[in-house]
This record gives structure tokens, C-alpha cells and sequence, in this order.
């Protein structure tokens, strides 16, 4: 782990033995891959220090010296806040884990109309703490679909950990409940994601589409009701892309009408019960496992801890 401290609108890092001899434009261009043009503006805006001192982008480090980047100064804040209790699974200076219920949009179709999505929520809640900043969403979530979701609290950590998502850096585990039983105990679906054409938000899979694969591990198998649970992980971030897939296997999520999914229960069937990173201003490790908000409906007798 690094050595960091937050001192204000400043935080402050030791430079560690791995960057001693880099420069800071290394640190934002190579370490953060922070773009260009914010790069720029951290360096224009004189919003780095080195042992207080302006710094020399292109001297190199050395190690046990303090870097300092002004991160948490006060913005023109763009996104209605609206309360809707939240459930946080993780929570620093940086980086925001909450356990999205289902029935809630992650995020506003239309920012003028819709305010009572997740992102209001949140950003009610950095208000109300006195941090006044726009949140910067990481990933997204379907309406129905419960469970974890990454927020950044600030402009760089939402450059880097939108990076570290493309680079498949950020881990989601998802529970899923499919119709029928699934031969295979673990898998692989490699199939091409594009619109349907003859439906406006549907996908399906599609020779022309975009590249994606699905992993799976079936967890649990009741025959009985000719139900599957599986566990599910992504390497590539589609719209719809768990349900699509599971359905072009045969296997639709319970619950899921849009993709043949039989409506057994209220909403399909998906929860994103775990999710992984490593943290990218203090390399620690970060895991949180989110609790089923309908499980004894859903997903009875699964351990999300276990996964």
C-alpha cells in the first residue's frame, strides 16, 4: 500500500521505491494513463506540489519525497441532488461502492426530467456530507438489476477508473437464475452483441456486431423447478450482454419477458454480487460483496461471500 494523507483540498502521496526515478508526467501519462487535456490542466493550474513546492513535471522522483495534487476543491455541481437512502458497500476520499436496489435507473435518460435515479441519490448524499462535487459514474447498471456499482468522487479518479474498466481491471461477479438446467458446470459464450433492428432497446447476437464474451460457473441446480443458478463474469461491457448471452445459450433470466425469461418473479433475475480492484491511489486491494436486497424471492440459500 502507498503511504498517502489527505490534507484538505490536497492529497498527499510518499513516493514509493517503484516510481523512484520516474517524473510526474510518467505518474499521470503512464502510472494513471490520465488523458491529455486533464493531464494538461492538472499542470497548467499549478495543482501539483512537490515537498510543497511547485513541481517539475519532468525532474525525476525520488523516493520518500511528498507529492502533493490538489483533488478535492469545490465544483459547479451539474447533477440535481435528490434523497433516496443509500446502501454503501465501500467508501474512501476517492472512490464511491453502492448496492443499487432494483427498480432504479443508475442514471438520468433525460437530466432535466429525471432526478430519482442512483446518481441523484449519490450525489445528494456528497452534498450533504459538504463535498461538493459532481459524481462521476464508472459503470451502469439496468433498471431491474441489483447490486454493486462504482462511483469516482473526483475528475482523476474517474479518468483512471474509467481506464481500468477498459481494461477489464475492475472484476464484476454476477448471480444469475436461468430457465432449465445447464449441461455444462462452466463455460464460455463468445458471440457478437448488436441492435435488433426490428426493436428499440432489445440486442441480440449478431455477426456484425461488437465483440463479447460471457464466463460462467454454474452454482446450484434445481431440478425439480428446472431452475439454474450460475456465476457470471465479463471481458467485454455490452448493453444487455449477461441476458442476451444466457438467452442465445437457451437459457433466459427468470424473469427477464424482454428476452424470453418467463415473468415467475418481479424483475429479472441479476444481481451483481461482487465487485474487485485494486485501489489506484493506494494499491490496497478492494473487494465488496453486495447482500441480496430480495433474496429470500430471488436468490434463496446463495452465499455471495462464497464466491
Amino acid at each position: 500500500m502507498l503511504n498517502t494523507m489527505r490534507m484538505g483540498e490536497w492529497f498527499q502521496i510518499v513516493v514509493p521505491l517503484e516510481w523512484n526515478g520516474k517524473t510526474i508526467e510518467d505518474i499521470f501519462r503512464h502510472v494513471w494513463e490520465s488523458p491529455k487535456k486533464l493531464t494538461h490542466t492538472f499542470r497548467m493550474e499549478n495543482k501539483v506540489k512537490l515537498n510543497g513546492e511547485r513541481a517539475n513535471w519532468t525532474m525525476p522522483l525520488v523516493k520518500g519525497s511528498k507529492l502533493q495534487i490538489k483533488l478535492f476543491e469545490d465544483e459547479k455541481v451539474e447533477i440535481s441532488p435528490y434523497f433516496i437512502d443509500i446502501d454503501i458497500l465501500f467508501e474512501d476520499e476517492h472512490v464511491l461502492v453502492i448496492n443499487k436496489p432494483p427498480f432504479m435507473n443508475s442514471h438520468p435518460n433525460d437530466p432535466i426530467a429525471d432526478h430519482d435515479t442512483l446518481v441523484n441519490a449519490v450525489q445528494f448524499y456528497l452534498q450533504a456530507k459538504g463535498e461538493n462535487r459532481n459524481i462521476r459514474q464508472i459503470h451502469r447498471l439496468d433498471r431491474d438489476t441489483s447490486g454493486a456499482i462504482l462511483f469516482a468522487k473526483h475528475s482523476l479518479a474517474g479518468a483512471i477508473m474509467d481506464q481500468m474498466l477498459f481494461k477489464r481491471n475492475i472484476k464484476r461477479t454476477y448471480i444469475a437464475m436461468v430457465h432449465g438446467v445447464v449441461k455444462h458446470s462452466r463455460g464460455s459464450i463468445n458471440e457478437p452483441i448488436g441492435r435488433d433492428r426490428h426493436h428499440a432497446t432489445r440486442r441480440r447476437v449478431s455477426p456484425t456486431g461488437q465483440a463479447a464474451l460471457t464466463h460462467y460457473t454454474v452454482v446450484k441446480v434445481d431440478k425439480e423447478k428446472q431452475l439454474t443458478y450460475i456465476k457470471c463474469w465479463l471481458d467485454t461491457g455490452r448493453t444487455h450482454q449477461i441476458r442476451v448471452h444466457l438467452s442465445h445459450l437457451g437459457h433466459p433470466l427468470v424473469g427477464d419477458t424482454l428476452y424470453g425469461g418467463k415473468p415467475i418473479v418481479r424483475r429479472q433475475a441479476l444481481h451483481a454480487a461482487k465487485l474487485e480492484f485494486i485501489h489506484p491511489f493506494t494499491q490496497e486491494k478492494v473487494v465488496c460483496h453486495a447482500p441480496f436486497v430480495d433474496q429470500p424471492i430471488i436468490f434463496k440459500d446463495i452465499d455471495i461471500f462464497s464466491l
